[in-house]
């Protein structure tokens, strides 16, 4: 099972140590790594996994598989820059997000608004949308790094695969 991991690429020490912590945990429950591929929790989550023998991937914003972390295993060039976002959170079961800054939390959003649970460790304290309803079960709060992990497994296992593929309305004439 593949499980995402995102986070900003310039964390504080505690952050990074945490990040670093959830690779090794998913890589002792055999889980393959998926993210960002650059600096910061991005390289922590595949150090950790790395450390344990686990797989990582990095699905990488510009168009060198070089520009990879030296723990990626499978780097990913899209030439896409923050637009590889949606290919991160979509490649994983469900979504970690430890720490973060306004990248991540467009990640978390692509990842809720694709039915992709998200666990937060130390990340965006989400919860009311903008429209003042609640941010939903998708949406998990965890106090360490292994209690991120157990809630990430549970969630990706107990997620159901969407029906079809997702409609986006047009949002003058209000038809899909």
């Amino acid at each position: 099972m593949i499980i995402a991991v995102i986070g900003n690429f310039d964390p504080p020490p505690n952050v990074y140590a945490l990040a670093e912590e959830v690779g090794r945990e998913l890589a002792r429950r055999g889980m393959t790594v998926v993210c960002g591929g650059l600096t910061g929790v991005m390289e922590a989550v595949c150090k950790g996994a790395k450390s344990e023998g686990g797989t990582t991937i990095g699905i990488l914003p510009s168009g060198s598989p070089h520009t990879a972390n030296e723990y990626v295993d499978i780097p990913v060039a899209t030439n896409m820059g923050y637009a590889r976002n949606v290919a991160v959170v979509s490649t994983g079961r469900a979504a970690i997000a430890v720490g973060g800054a306004f990248g991540t939390l467009s990640e978390i959003a692509y990842a809720l608004s694709y039915g992709i649970p998200v666990v937060s460790l130390n990340s965006w304290p989400l919860t009311v949308r903008g429209d003042g309803l609640p941010v939903g079960d998708g949406y998990i709060t965890a106090d360490n790094p292994v209690d991120a992990v157990d809630k990430a497994i549970a969630a990706a296992k107990a997620r159901t695969e969407p029906t079809g593929t997702v409609q986006f309305s047009n949002p003058i004439s209000g038809e899909a």
